[in-house]
């Protein structure tokens, strides 16, 4: 909360995708995608959508080696529902995270 008196939230507003119609869980494929060797770190949010009203997408931090796009979906798609692969893969160097929520974030 600001000098004002306005609230800010960071982070997820909801923990559930809802992508035509069908309940996603951000969580189940940010299991999946850490599971990868080459992926150290990932969060999996909600895009506006056009068609479907909302897609997953998954932004990660790599390891030390660049990891093929093609790989995190395959991974996914081998796991999951095909409906639960992300729509995009964005890296990132490093995931923002607060001190409060960086022990738990990083288990």
């Amino acid at each position: 909360m600001d000098e004002a008196g306005y609230l800010y939230l960071h982070g997820r507003v909801d923990d559930v995708i809802v992508r035509g119609g069908e309940n996603i869980s951000p969580g189940e494929i940010e299991d999946v995608l850490r599971s990868h060797a080459g992926v150290i770190d990932v969060a999996v949010v909600a895009r506006p959508d056009a068609d479907w009203g909302e897609v997953p997408v998954a932004v990660l931090v790599a390891a030390s080696r660049p990891v093929p796009q093609e790989e995190p979906a395959a991974l996914v798609r081998g796991e999951l529902r095909s409906s639960r692969v992300p729509a995009d893969f964005i890296w990132w160097d490093e995931l923002p995270y607060t001190s409060s929520a960086e022990s738990s974030a990083r288990r």
